[in-house]
């Protein structure tokens, strides 16, 4: 699997976004690839965190986020599972789990119902350690910021607004992985 050739099927690799995208995702490949690498003695599926990792976002061609250049109909929220169902129809459905469970520290039912948020009534948590891992490092890497990576107190302060579930799970993965 090539994730470059499955992301340029959907972006124009001379846009903005496809810019913005590739330089993100390869910033959160490379924390979950140092964090996987740190802790081997979690036998992490190193490829596979490589190739989800940089499709983790493919879903944000498909929301309307002004400030990074995406035109799409569906709110930001929505990137998780749109990427989710992109990279599913791509043939890649342990892949597309991480896109879905990417959002936040992952999405509970009862958060989503809670919100009211625009996403299918599922849990969307991250469950498998290589989920867990991404979904952390993601974390550490904004899409307006290209390049420069947050301290852990940085990422738990933007994570504080999402509430106690959010911030425990981000307090779990700094032990485990950091």
């Amino acid at each position: 699997m090539d994730p470059i050739q499955i992301i340029e099927k959907y972006y124009d690799s001379s846009s903005e976004l496809y810019k913005i995208l590739m330089s993100h995702s390869l910033d959160v490949t490379d924390m979950a690839l140092r964090i996987a690498n740190r802790r081997s003695d979690l036998a992490l599926d190193l490829k596979f965190i490589e190739e989800a990792a940089m499709l983790h976002d493919i879903g944000i061609i498909k929301t309307y986020a002004p400030d990074i250049h995406c035109d799409g109909d569906h709110a930001y929220i929505c990137h998780g599972y749109l990427g989710s169902e992109m990279i599913q129809q791509e043939g890649y459905p342990k892949h597309a789990l991480v896109c879905e469970r990417h959002t936040g520290t992952g999405l509970s039912l009862p958060y989503i119902i809670k919100e009211d948020l625009p996403v299918p009534h599922r849990d969307m948590v991250p469950v498998s350690m290589e989920e867990q891992v991404i979904c952390f490092a993601d974390k550490f890497f904004s899409k307006t910021h290209l390049g420069i990576e947050r301290n852990v107190k940085q990422a738990r302060c933007k994570l504080e607004k999402y509430g106690e579930e959010t911030l425990k799970r981000f307090d779990m993965w700094v032990e485990m992985f950091l």
